[in-house]
């Protein structure tokens, strides 16, 4: 989209002050919080706030609330999108200030990788103890991305994001990827990572699967992965997963069998024991969308889970016209 002369005067004006155009710098490596912000350029919340607040109004970041916190990156699909870019590239990399910026985030994100790991670390054995139960993850996620394809995908959204696994695992197939999840423990481990695998056109917010407030058809790849036995109201879950999905999209769904572990009731706090495919692809069909990939893939013991994967597809208007026809 073509900007007017005016626009671009009012788009240069916002980045040309030297603590919005660190900000910038800073919010094209990842999506960070106001208090992070703040610690990396040692000025006041109000400071940094204000400063925010004109790169926002100007279109070159945006802003979203996650839980307590606000975070900030740069805006993806604003027409001052590339002309932020172009700007940010014209910055020596060696620029004192630059790299002295740099080295206060690197120092940020150790201590949320510490903080995110001593979290998994307390955690780990609970994890470890359900996945005893199936088959190796390994064989599972060569499953997934054998029922995803190689894309490429334009919009990746992975809802109950938990760790961030189906993010790094696919993420390298789509142009942009979203992942939501309710626990802020959890994104920021994601958040982790998100970092580690180098995934810049990633992002993480609190969200909540049944409302997730995305637009209807905003991603060709939706994905719930081990989340609906946790919830109250799968279908409705799965219903709204359904409504983010572009015609020709994909919707992925890896959950376990019907099972009788009750001790995963009450010690982990399943809700459901398992989805049998008399449940789900009713659910699939009802939000329009057409099964395509149907794989169980069974535990090593007899006592194990065996972990389904399903796959459906919306058809595109080309399709059903066709189909039609």
């Amino acid at each position: 989209m073509k900007l007017s002369a005016e626009q671009v005067v009012e788009i240069l004006r916002a980045a040309g002050e030297s603590t919005r155009l660190r900000l910038l710098a800073l919010l094209s490596r990842e999506e960070l919080s106001v208090l992070e912000l703040c610690r990396i350029l040692d000025q006041s919340q109000p400071r940094v706030s204000r400063h925010l607040k004109l790169l926002a109004e100007a279109e070159l970041v945006e802003r979203f609330p996650d839980g307590a916190w606000v975070f900030y990156r740069l805006a993806g699909k604003s027409s001052a999108h590339s002309l932020a870019w172009q700007a940010l590239d014209l910055i020596d990399e060696a620029d004192p200030v630059i790299q002295a910026d740099v080295a206060r985030l690197d120092a940020v994100r150790a201590e949320r990788s510490t903080g995110a790991q001593a979290y998994f670390a307390r955690n780990a054995a609970r994890w470890n103890e359900i996945r005893s139960l199936y088959v190796d993850e390994a064989e599972v996620e060569s499953a997934i991305l054998r029922a995803v394809g190689e894309g490429p995908f334009d919009e990746l959204v992975d809802l109950g994001a938990g760790a961030g696994r189906m993010l790094t695992l696919l993420g390298g197939r789509a142009g942009n990827a979203l992942g939501l999840d309710l626990s802020q423990q959890m994104l920021n481990i994601a958040r982790d990572e998100v970092a580690r695998a180098g995934l810049i056109r990633c992002e993480l917010r609190h969200g909540d699967i049944f409302a997730t407030g995305l637009p209807g058809g905003c991603a060709d790849l939706v994905t719930v992965h081990q989340v609906l036995h946790y919830l109250g109201d799968p279908a409705a879950a799965l219903a709204e997963a359904a409504r983010l999905v572009t015609p020709g999209g994909l919707l992925l769904i890896a959950d376990f069998a019907p099972h009788d572990h009750e001790f995963l009731r009450e010690v982990h706090q399943h809700r459901r024991l398992g989805f049998a495919d008399a449940e789900i692809i009713p659910w699939l069909e009802a939000a329009g969308l057409e099964l395509e990939n149907n794989i169980a893939l069974p535990p090593s013991s007899d006592e194990g889970l065996t972990v389904k994967i399903w796959t459906a597809r919306r058809r595109s208007d080309r399709s059903a016209q066709r189909s039609a026809a």
